[in-house]
């Protein structure tokens, strides 16, 4: 029996010795692809430059699922395309032009518009004016609205202007008190002049496109705000969450922003009374609907915990004004490598990694809760969640809480030998709040139900004077703005790193994960 037992521990010893030999010989495939066969800017290009800009209900969205599908499928990973939702009406963004005539110079306009709102009726002309601000107002120049552009007020965040329902019982309310302090000024006016007073007139109440509802029924061409550079284009919440939209019943006025350096100019001329005109083409197509959106998974399974798991995630969709290169295009082509390093790698995980693009995230993170809540049963048996959505800098850092430490230190020493040049360090902190809302990504979806969402921290280690607020949902959001060695770098941090989690011999500890 004696003989028996130490035979049997011996080969356990040898098996757990061949076993680490093959996770580090694993290891050492990876590192050796990432830096000698790296296509992380090969998936990027791709997505960006050969689809565009991806909202979800886009022709862009809907090809590169297929296309990270095909990838995935490619390097031998069992694939998954799951619907997460239907949008009504879909959208496809098309190319833009305008330019002013006549004044002083011809200018070529610098404008943006939301998705999910009205293109021109091809190109279209006219003369510039201010917006009412009185019922008086819009009486008096109501016969000028038609075949007119009309520069509204406020600054444009993003969003177009709420043309709902409900924001034109708002508008009314608006202009009701409005009058009200119209007429008041008009006596404190009168007053005024009949006892050589100085009484304060009262200011109107500030409301952006104010007689939107009169005005597109008198016939105006588009409303013009301005924007701050650079230039913010969102969507329409009243569209897009609208489950009874139909094209028939699709907004028809086009929503500008204007790069506010030019609408100062434009709106000072029509303070002059200058004659000059605005052009603009404008192409925003929509399509029928319903329109079906969707995660891709990419799954290697597990040798020996097959139902536990690590996942991989970034999310798929982007707003469309650019192209996505870095939000998230970034993230999710560092997701798309890394899956593609392991495959090839030949490694064998012992617990089931989870490679997944998500769908919907910049519309409130769709995509993930979708996933979580069609694989609730799969929660409790997720090690870790890597969400990649931060822009393209290099990983050189994790922080983890005591109950990770230990293991993260073993899973990292292989990862400063991937780029000398950007050291790695594993960070020990103090357990973090359990949030108790999701938060501006897809792993907050998976934090409030107590999943760990350790991710990679990142810096600009050579200096590339990067800015994630100058580019997040703008104009400038670009292919070109990512940084290869840094992406590179990352996305081989990710597969080695996701690889050694899954390569454990216990899921991550949750024992003081969170803060109790």
């Amino acid at each position: 029996m004696r003989f028996r037992f130490l035979l049997q521990l011996s080969c356990m010893v040898v098996m757990a010795f061949y076993g680490s030999l093959l996770c580090g010989q694993d290891v050492n495939k990876v590192i050796e692809l990432g830096a000698t066969d790296n296509h992380v800017m090969s998936h990027l290009d791709v997505l960006t430059n050969r689809f565009g800009g991806r909202p979800i209900g886009s022709d862009a969205y809907d090809n590169s699922v297929k296309w990270v599908a095909s990838q995935f499928e490619s390097w031998g990973l069992d694939v998954e395309v799951e619907v997460a939702g239907e949008l009504a009406v879909g959208f496809n963004r098309g190319p833009w032009f305008g330019r002013m005539l006549g004044g002083t110079d011809e200018m070529t306009l610098h404008f943006v518009t939301p998705s999910y709102t009205s293109g021109t009726k091809g190109i279209q002309r006219g003369h510039l004016l201010l917006e009412p601000k009185t019922q008086a107002e819009f009486d008096r120049m109501k016969g000028t609205l038609k075949g007119a552009w009309v520069l509204i007020s406020g600054k444009s965040t993003g969003y177009p202007i709420n043309i709902s329902v409900e924001a034109d019982s708002i508008r009314a309310d608006i202009i009701n008190k409005n009058k009200v302090i119209e007429e008041r000024n008009a006596e404190i006016l009168r007053n005024n002049r009949k006892n050589n007073a100085h009484d304060t007139l009262t200011a109107l109440i500030e409301e952006p496109a104010l007689f939107y509802k009169q005005m597109c029924e008198a016939g105006i061409l588009g409303i013009i705000q301005s924007a701050p550079v650079p230039l913010v284009a969102l969507y329409d919440k009243n569209v897009v969450f609208n489950p009874d939209i139909t094209i028939e019943t699709l907004p028809t006025v086009p929503d500008i922003k204007l790069d506010e350096n030019q609408y100062n100019v434009i709106k000072k001329m029509v303070e002059e009374r200058r004659t000059f005109e605005l052009e603009f083409d404008i192409r925003n197509h929509f399509r029928m609907g319903p329109v079906k959106y969707c995660n891709v998974i990419g799954k290697i399974e597990g040798s020996e915990y097959p139902d536990e798991y690590v996942i991989c995630s970034g999310h798929l969709d982007a707003y469309d004004v650019a192209t996505g290169g870095v939000d998230c295009g970034s993230g999710v082509s560092s997701v798309i490598e890394a899956a593609r390093l392991v495959a090839l790698s030949g490694a064998k995980p012992k617990r089931s990694m989870l490679f997944i693009a998500f769908a919907g995230e910049e519309f409130g993170l769709l995509g993930a809760e979708a996933w979580a809540e069609s694989h609730k049963d799969m929660l409790d048996k997720i090690s870790n969640v890597f969400n990649k959505d931060g822009g393209p800098l290099a990983a050189t850092n994790v922080s983890v809480p005591a109950c990770m430490y230990d293991d993260f230190v073993e899973i990292c020493e292989s990862v400063s030998s991937i780029n000398p040049d950007i050291p790695f360090k594993v960070n020990k902190v103090e357990p973090r709040k359990k949030p108790i809302s999701t938060g501006g990504t897809d792993a907050s979806v998976f934090a409030v139900e107590g999943v760990p969402t350790i991710h990679l921290g990142e810096a600009d280690v050579f200096g590339y004077n990067f800015s994630y607020r100058e580019i997040w949902h703008t104009e400038r959001d670009l292919y070109t703005k990512s940084i290869p060695v840094y992406q590179k770098h990352t996305a081989t941090v990710m597969a080695v790193i996701g690889l050694g989690v899954a390569n454990l011999d216990h899921l991550l500890s949750r024992d003081g994960a969170y803060e109790e």
